[in-house]
């Protein structure tokens, strides 16, 4: 396992209703994936963009090397979809890997305007099942970043633990990712630096999105 090589993976809203905030969550994006390739370490990026369609824009590609993201609004929301098919292809990735090429950290980072409402391949039972085993067995760290909605609530209903939820306020999705990205860099550190890795959002950060 390689300490210094994280493995991130973006699952991004891109329904319709995020047509109003699209500059301000697409420059979230973009600042995200600026920020961790300037952090020290490498780390690799899976990008899934959904609506009621869901496709990966990034799969396991360096940070350096990724252009910028242009979000495109339209249609429904079908969360559960992407978050299911986004860890089968992440698991399935990393585990084709011999073990010194793993990643020591990896994270998923999840945002959302508004509740599921048009997944047909996933449940959320299934989902939470996923999330719980991968954080269990394989140690993976996931963020849920919702707004317009109670982001532990359903969090909570995904298996995602309550201190890396958060509530968004819709008007600061720029903000949200920033504080996602203060975490991850945090996280990076203490697993190259072999500290127990905490998941949590500190109070500022919690304060700056909320």
């Amino acid at each position: 396992m390689n300490k210094d090589l994280t493995d991130i993976t973006l699952v991004v809203d891109r329904s319709g209703s995020m047509q109003d905030i699209r500059t301000d969550a697409e420059g979230g994006v973009n600042a995200f994936i600026e920020e961790q390739a300037g952090e020290p370490g490498k780390a690799l990026l899976t990008l899934v963009q959904f609506d009621t369609e869901y496709d990966f824009v990034h799969t396991g590609v360096p940070l350096e090397d990724v252009p910028k993201y242009r979000l495109a609004p339209r249609s429904m929301t079908a969360l559960l979809d992407a978050v299911g098919r986004a860890i089968n292809e992440t698991d399935d990735r990393l585990s084709k890997l011999d073990e010194s090429e793993k990643p020591g950290l990896v994270l998923f980072v999840i945002t959302t305007d508004g509740l599921e409402n048009s997944s047909v391949e996933f449940t959320k039972s299934q989902v939470r099942e996923m999330v719980k085993r991968q954080q269990e067995e394989h140690d993976w760290h996931f963020t849920f970043l919702g707004a317009n909605q109670d982001a532990f609530q359903e969090a909570g209903g995904l298996g995602v633990h309550a201190m890396a939820a958060a509530n968004v306020n819709i008007n600061k999705m720029y903000a949200a990712y920033g504080s996602a990205s203060s975490k991850a860099a945090r996280m990076r550190k203490q697993r190259s630096s072999d500290q127990p890795v905490s998941n949590a959002f500190s109070d500022e950060e919690r304060a700056d999105m909320e």
